[in-house]
């Protein structure tokens, strides 16, 4: 056997699948879902711009807690949008994204 010949002549590499760029994909969130879940993200960062052109209140308490729940809903649908449009899912697992 001569040095540096490991492998038999019949051996290749192990090919690497192709890189997505930024790992996106569209697997898991395809159809409907897709265009529901950024017209949630846009109209959620809608409504948190639209809270904070409101300059002066009497009673701030609702629109503390609408600002509260658009902002939550906004990152919310971007975790999910990232979640399922790129590796992560795939990295994790089905079962525990399922369970978050």
């Amino acid at each position: 056997m001569e040095d540096g010949a490991v492998y038999n002549e019949t051996t290749e590499p192990q090919a690497k699948p192709p890189r997505r760029p930024f790992g996106c994909t569209l697997r898991h969130l395809w159809g409907w879902r897709l265009p529901i879940k950024a017209l949630q993200a846009i109209l959620s960062l809608l409504a948190v711009i639209c809270e904070e052109i409101v300059e002066d209140c009497v009673t701030c308490g609702g629109l503390y807690f609408f600002e509260f729940t658009s902002c939550s809903a906004f990152l919310l649908s971007l975790l999910i949008l990232c979640v399922y449009c790129t590796d992560v899912y795939e990295t994790f697992g089905e079962d525990k994204v399922q369970t978050v």
